[in-house]
């Protein structure tokens, strides 16, 4: 009974981190494109006069999607119609469960992994499910009954297939350094050091699959300058027929992958919750001084860690998207067929030569 009592907290605590998180970004976009093109963005959504730079302004948009008009074309497969932003939704959602937050918080004799699910094969799980999610976006744009929206749809398909290849591809090699699809594993071996000093992350071990997984990634999430399945501008994307909480669970969606995309980036290339020389019982330095902190401490250390470095490639992204401006349907199609999946086989290629020398 206490099993299955810390797993449904566990569950509570990664959603509503998950979807405050998700909300927040919301704001922060708004902020973050403000500051780019000199505006000053969401700043009036207040409660109770208490107005803080508009920090209520995800709470405010929640609110107006929930009683906004369901709008739903009657020439459109009303069921489908229905279900495909729950489709995408809850495929992006349930991947949350699978990320590892911290090492094993002990209480009262108990080990608690902050984790939701530790599964042997955590990584392929997070792969699959976000590969599922393309089954909203095909359902989205064919159930509108609507020839523009499932042309939307179909590049769509067509954009996540092709770079879900680049992107399994560049994970080849980060398998063969760490060899698990634990991710707990992975991210433990990422603790070890590389020459008695540097930590043993990702980024120093495999930097050439980091880029092709990043933009690989990127065009996943379907945000500028990958947005050809959307065309927020000026083309029509699968979603056109859409409104209310339904349009709106598919932006959250959205965002929801960014998050996603930071998390792996983490988990994979940064060392996940690690904080560099930091062990079980504290700091111990390279050059042979040490810090022994209490228990508690040290958790608090790497759940912050985990954070600092998921907020940051959000922004990132955020960022990316309010810099760039989309690419033409052919250049996205021939950087992930023509350059990113030719450099994941090199890599996989030179990993195997050099850990075989």
């Amino acid at each position: 009974m206490i099993e299955i009592l810390i797993i449904f907290i566990k569950i509570v605590f990664a959603l509503v981190w998950f979807l405050l998180l998700t909300l927040y970004l919301t704001w922060a976009e708004r902020k973050e494109s403000a500051v780019i093109q000199d505006r000053i963005g969401a700043n009036r959504a207040d409660i109770l006069g208490l107005r803080i730079i508009g920090l209520f302004q995800p709470i405010a948009d929640a609110i107006k999607f929930v009683f906004k008009e369901d709008f739903t074309p009657r020439f459109s497969k009303k069921f489908l119609h229905t279900m495909a932003p729950f489709i995408s939704f809850f495929f992006v959602a349930i991947t949350i469960s699978a990320i590892p937050f911290g090492d094993v918080l002990r209480i009262g004799g108990r080990e608690i992994k902050l984790q939701v699910l530790d599964i042997n094969v955590g990584l392929l799980f997070i792969l699959a499910m976000l590969s599922l999610g393309i089954y909203g976006i095909i359902l989205g744009g064919w159930a509108s009954n609507n020839r523009y929206t499932l042309i939307g749809g179909m590049r769509g398909a067509a954009q996540l297939i092709s770079y879900e290849v680049a992107l399994g591809l560049s994970l080849v090699g980060v398998i063969m350094i760490y060899p698990s699809l634990r991710l707990s594993d992975i991210v433990h071996t990422q603790g070890e050091l590389l020459f008695g000093f540097l930590p043993k992350w990702g980024i120093f071990l495999q930097p050439l699959a980091l880029l092709i997984f990043f933009f690989a990634a990127l065009a996943e999430t379907k945000r500028v300058p990958f947005d050809l399945p959307e065309g927020e501008n000026e083309i029509i994307g699968f979603f056109t027929e859409y409104s209310g909480l339904k349009w709106g669970l598919f932006m959250m969606t959205d965002f929801m992958e960014i998050i996603i995309v930071s998390t792996l980036l983490t988990t994979l290339f940064f060392g996940g919750w690690q904080v560099p020389w930091l062990a079980s019982d504290g700091f111990h330095f390279p050059w042979g001084g040490q810090w022994l902190l209490p228990h508690g401490i040290v958790i608090s250390f790497q759940v912050l860690s985990f954070n600092i470095k998921v907020i940051f490639f959000c922004w990132l992204q955020i960022l990316i998207r309010w810099t760039y401006p989309r690419f033409r349907y052919d250049q996205v199609m021939d950087l992930g067929w023509k350059l990113l999946i030719p450099l994941s086989l090199v890599n996989i290629v030179g990993t195997g030569v050099i850990m075989s020398l």
